[in-house]
């Protein structure tokens, strides 16, 4: 008998144990799925996150294209003479600092013959030759060399060097018979140097602060009569480039 009541209530802790161990695991088994849910979620929480963004660079590279292509658009129209009076800024004489060359000898030599021709394909004005005889009277000087350092111009002119500080006199606006218009910006000789012009008018086709690529350039004692030279317009571009690395700059615009 006592044997029995033994035996009794070993099967009774091994049923309770039984009953412990599989709700123990059924509990498992639920946690398991809920991790595996929570997994899937994350998972899926994930890839929306990384489609969101991919959307989202995917719309701010459009965008920035735009932008470019708009900012490329309006350089262009200011640079053909297009624009309105409130874009226009006043000028550092810092935007054409350093050592520039007259482009007028390349002509004289014939390596800027590939641009008129170039000119010639893309307009029906004139042919090559026409437009070399109009560029000879534009580029024609015999100021070969101009360095700006600060307000400090130094002219270069048949092997001579005269040089004498200006200051910024304003810019004037010009309308042209095409349609477009220019602006000069104009610097007055602080110096009595009577070697050198008492007005330099720069002119480059931007409109605001900005650093040259090469320039136009008048000058005179006369700051009015200067305004009325569009035939003649000595160009310069910056002495470390070659005669052939100008050519492909004039025909890339």
């Amino acid at each position: 008998m006592k044997f029995s009541l033994v035996k009794g209530f070993s099967f009774v802790v091994f049923g309770l144990m039984l009953l412990v161990g599989c709700q123990n695991s059924d509990a498992a088994n639920e946690q398991s799925e809920e991790n595996n849910v929570d997994a899937e979620e994350t998972h899926d929480h994930s890839n929306e996150t990384e489609e969101d963004n991919a959307h989202k660079q995917e719309e701010e590279s459009e965008h920035d294209h735009e932008h470019d292509h708009s900012h490329d658009e309006e350089t262009q129209e200011i640079y053909d003479g297009y624009f309105e009076d409130s874009q226009i800024e006043d000028r550092e004489l810092s935007d054409w600092e350093g050592d520039w060359q007259s482009v007028y000898p390349y002509l004289q030599d014939g390596t800027l013959d590939e641009v008129f021709e170039h000119k010639a394909e893309h307009s029906d004005e004139m042919n090559d030759e026409e437009y070399k005889e109009y560029y000879q009277i534009g580029y024609e000087t015999n100021l070969d060399r101009v360095v700006i350092e600060e307000n400090l111009v130094s002219f270069f002119e048949n092997g001579e060097e005269n040089s004498a500080e200006y200051t910024y006199d304003g810019y004037e606006i010009l309308n042209y018979e095409a349609g477009n218009r220019g602006v000069r910006f104009i610097y007055e000789r602080v110096e009595d140097v009577e070697e050198l012009p008492q007005y330099i008018q720069f002119s480059d086709h931007s409109i605001f602060p900005t650093k040259a690529d090469h320039y136009h350039l008048y000058w005179g004692d006369d700051r009015e009569a200067l305004l009325d030279e569009v035939t003649n317009w000595p160009t310069y571009y910056p002495t470390e480039m070659d005669g052939r690395d100008i050519a492909h700059e004039m025909m890339a615009h």
